[in-house]
Order: structure tokens, then sequence, then C-alpha cells
């Protein structure tokens, strides 16, 4: 596939996030994060690109923990374009190959961060959106497929080296049906102790196949966009066709949002 022009999405995702959240009240409660205002999630997104421009800044070094000040709700907006500029211009200077710090086992390079950062300004305006009221603005549909593929490779696929990942039969197909895409995900278990934190774990687990059968357990439907909103929690489920077992796609869904706390 031919790579997406991810710092164009950034860009455009970010001023249209940015002006949404210009015209909402800065208390509108966030729909998909009912503990956020909509002043919160300028801050947050803010707080994100923040701290990724110094990442790319000092590729491939470790970052800092250090954590930007919240600037007073008058001046979020304001604050959340000027860390998008930055990111941007930190990342401009650098190419998709180059190494760069990611939390995720699957990135490492400044081409994880351009394409993940897509996303985080694409479903942030979605919020943006949501909070202000107004309509939402639908991207392409290749766009929206390429966000229904990274949520799946990085946000729930992905163990650690030390990990173990064992299935237990059932699998979910997504199929979009506006674009020729679709992806099978095995649910099972993740099992390991972390050598850094000495943390064990055995918890509900998914992770791509890559050679797919035909015959998953269960199977959703939708457009890519559909799709992409379900997974992100920011879409109902009833636009969405499903056969099969329902119960492992309600699975799948809880376990993105355990992953995500």
């Amino acid at each position: 596939m031919t790579p997406l022009p991810y710092d164009t999405v950034i860009a455009a995702e970010s001023a249209r996030c940015a002006a949404a959240l210009a015209s909402a009240d800065p208390a509108a409660q966030v729909p998909a994060c009912p503990e956020w205002s909509a002043a919160d999630l300028a801050y947050h997104l803010a707080e994100v690109q923040d701290f990724w421009s110094r990442v790319v800044a000092s590729a491939p070094a470790e970052p800092s923990d250090d954590v930007v000040t919240r600037p007073p709700d008058d001046e979020l907006v304001a604050f959340l374009r000027t860390c998008t500029t930055a990111l941007l211009d930190a990342l401009a200077v650098h190419e998709p190959g180059d190494a760069c710090w990611s939390w995720s086992p699957v990135g490492g390079d400044i081409a994880w961060v351009l394409r993940r950062q897509a996303h985080e300004a694409l479903i942030h305006r979605v919020d943006a959106e949501q909070a202000a009221g107004v309509p939402l603005t639908e991207p392409a549909a290749d766009l929206a497929a390429d966000g229904v593929a990274e949520m799946l490779e990085v946000m729930v696929s992905g163990l650690p080296a030390w990990a173990t990942f064992t299935p237990e039969g059932a699998q979910v197909r997504l199929v979009a049906t506006d674009v020729d895409r679709a992806w099978t995900v095995a649910l099972g278990r993740f099992t390991g102790t972390s050598p850094t934190s000495g943390n064990t774990y055995d918890e509900d687990c998914a992770e791509l196949v890559a050679d797919a059968p035909d015959d998953a357990t269960g199977e959703v439907r939708g457009t890519a966009w559909d799709l992409d909103l379900w997974l992100w929690g920011r879409g109902p489920a009833g636009v969405l066709a499903t056969s099969g077992d329902a119960a492992v796609a309600d699975r799948l869904r809880a376990i993105i949002v355990e992953s995500s706390q």
C-alpha cells in the first residue's frame, strides 16, 4: 500500500479539532470520555503533541518525563495550535525510517509516530465535534480503513518479547464494505512477567491473524469509517452488520476499552 500523507492528516485534523473546540463551551462534556470537558480535551491533545514533538526532536533518545503546564482554559485552543505546529516542525526534519523511541513493540521509527499521531488527531477531532454539537467530518475511506488497521496493529496487537499469547479459538472478522479490506482478530490470553516491573499478567487479549480463515466465529461488517468509530467507541454499533457469535465482537470491544485505560 502507498503510505498516506500522515503529516498532512495531522495538520488538517488538528486544525479541525481546534476549530471545533473554539466553538464549544469549554465546560461541554466529551461524549466518548464523559470525565473530560472540551477544555480537558484541548489540553490532552496539546499535551500529547507536545510530548511527541520533544520525543522526535531528541530521537532516537528516550524521552524525559516532563509534563507541559496546562494554560488557562481560554488559552487552550491557541496552545493546541502551537503544539501542533511544533510537532509538525519536529517531524519535518526527519525521514520516515529514522529511529525514534516508541512505547509500542511494533514502533521504533518516525513512520510509526507519523501514523500514530495522525489517528490520534483524527479521533480527538471526532471528540471535539461531538462536544461542540456539530456534524462529524467524514475522512476519506482509505484513511478510515488505515485507522481500523492502526487500531488493530498498534493499540490491540503487539506484545512485548517476554509475553505469550495463547489463542482460545474465537476469532472476529472485520470487513470494510466500502474498500477492499478485512481483518481477522484472534481472542485469547496474554500471560507473562515483565522483567522491568516484576508484574505478572494473565489477561484477555487479542491479536491480528496473518493468515485468516474465512470461517471466523463472528463477523462485523460496515464502512471503514463506521468500523473505525466503533472500535474507538465513538460511533454506534447499530450501523454495523454482525453475524455469527455477536458475543465475540462485544468481547473485542471490551478488550480495546481495557487496553486503552
